[in-house]
């Protein structure tokens, strides 16, 4: 699975970072970045949570 995040719809809520910390981080302008090309396996279900919680729809798994 990959994580993408639409930098233009980001809010820098944080609140993907705060779910799934091993996949996501706030850059230095408080927008999500992902921080690994493929989520490992364990981190699957916090990244998929991470998509299902963002408050405008900025994060996209697959």
């Amino acid at each position: 699975m990959k994580a993408i995040v639409d930098r233009d719809e980001c809010i820098g809520c944080g609140l993907c970072e705060a779910t799934c910390p091993e996949v996501f981080e706030m850059d230095v302008d408080n927008i999500a970045t992902v921080i690994v090309e493929v989520i490992p396996g364990e981190y699957e279900d916090g990244a998929m949570e991470a998509q299902d919680e963002c408050p405008v729809t900025a994060i996209t798994v697959s």
